[in-house]
């Protein structure tokens, strides 16, 4: 206990935690009189683990069952956990253990074609009955769009796709280019609202699947056409590109070549959307459990890593739009979901995945509610003009979007009545 020990007393300015070690000797710690939770340690070396490596070895120690909740449960301690770190004062400054960290952390963000698609495919590439027991009827797998901090998970993940939809400025007819289309929903809605041609492209065979299947069914496969596909090898020429959730898979070393090919595979008046998580603290290193067991060869960048590259592509920046407490609104949502078919996931895999599920979306939801991490939306384009002077439209357009789009669905129920 000597290390978990000076890591807590150190740690802890909110909150009170008890811990039961395997022989029953309860140690506690103090920082207020709530929130309290008690932890039970199932074996003597796993103290050690966390005190050693806590940012690999909690995650793995409540995955394995060697930590349980005799009060509180995982949510509630990590959201402890974060409470109290962001008790301290943020420095942001370049420090050595700073750069060290930045460095070692592209080690682990080199992502040739080969390698990206293996990463895909270890998360990506899980049953499609996981997925449609935490996510909406569209699958949308990024963060929602909460305007008002009250909306349902299916009325802000379309609010989101009206809310990016906008800032594409679409015309009818114009060639789209979806990079990482996950299982087609935004395709597919493009297509719907504003009569576009869309080219989605995917390294998951699961999403694939899914995405032409859906296609077929509502009759569009003619004009949204999904494919295995990098982005790198696109050569195609297009009239505006989304990607949205897909960025936090490039990884820095690959930002150059990610933005170079946008710039060759668009028209001279295009725009451009770029939806991804990022950092709001400069750049950083992914936590080592998250990169092990959730997303290998994942990053979320800062913006001082980001716009230099766009820069040097030879884009303009026409909006930046930081969405702070979006994402955590979404990852609750989906919490309580995974809460109401914890059965069903349990037979579809086993209590270990369920566990592993669980502290991704708790560490992650606080994460944005504590922590550095917010969502960046960066409108680009070719020329200063692409997109009109003030942001007014967006949310004039985005109104439309709506209505055309409630009115195009609620025909096709008649179609299908």
């Amino acid at each position: 206990m000597f290390l978990l020990s000076i890591l807590l007393k150190n740690l802890l300015k909110i909150g009170t935690l008890n811990i039961i070690d395997v022989d029953g000797k309860t140690y506690r710690f103090v920082g207020s009189p709530s929130p309290e939770m008690t932890l039970r340690l199932h074996d003597r070396k796993v103290a050690w683990d966390i005190g050693w490596h806590s940012s690999l070895a909690m995650g793995e120690a409540y995955m394995d069952g060697r930590v349980t909740f005799e009060k509180g449960d995982i949510r509630e301690f990590l959201k402890l956990v974060m409470a109290n770190r962001n008790f301290y004062p943020r420095n942001n400054r370049m420090t050595l253990k700073r750069w060290l960290k930045r460095q070692t952390g592209h080690l682990f963000q080199h992502n040739p074609i080969s390698r990206s698609r293996e990463n895909v495919h270890h998360h990506y590439d899980l049953s499609g009955e996981l997925y449609d027991l935490f996510l909406d009827a569209d699958r949308q797998y990024s963060c929602a769009y909460f305007p008002t901090g009250t909306e349902d998970l299916e009325t802000a993940q379309l609010l989101k796709k009206a809310h990016i939809a906008a800032k594409l400025c679409l015309k009818a007819g114009q060639r789209v280019l979806d990079i990482g289309c996950g299982w087609g929903g935004m395709a597919l809605y493009l297509n719907r609202v504003a009569g576009v041609k869309v080219k989605g492209v995917t390294l998951s065979d699961e999403q694939l699947a899914v995405a032409k299947g859906r296609a077929a069914k509502s009759g569009v496969s003619n004009d949204v056409d999904f494919q295995l596909q990098d982005y790198r090898t696109v050569t195609e020429r297009y009239d505006r590109v989304v990607s949205v959730g897909m960025f936090e898979h490039v990884g820095v070393p690959q930002y150059q070549t990610f933005f170079d090919t946008l710039y060759n595979v668009t028209t001279d008046d295009c725009v451009a959307l770029l939806h991804t998580i990022g950092r709001s603290d400069g750049p950083g290193r992914t936590n080592s459990w998250v990169r092990k067991y959730i997303f290998p060869g994942g990053y979320s960048p800062a913006l001082s890593e980001i716009l230099p590259v766009i820069e040097q592509a030879g884009f303009y920046v026409t909006d930046i739009e930081i969405l702070r407490l979006h994402y955590a609104k979404t990852l609750k949502h989906w919490w309580d979901r995974v809460q109401q078919n914890r059965d069903k996931i349990i037979a579809l895999y086993d209590e270990r995945f369920l566990r592993m599920w669980e502290f991704y979306l708790a560490a992650s939801e606080w994460t944005f509610h504590y922590s550095d991490h917010v969502v960046f939306q960066i409108q680009l384009a070719k020329q200063q003009d692409a997109v009109p002077f003030t942001r007014d439209y967006i949310y004039e357009k985005e109104r439309e979007l709506i209505a055309m789009d409630a009115a195009a669905r609620a025909n096709e129920k008649l179609k299908l009545a």
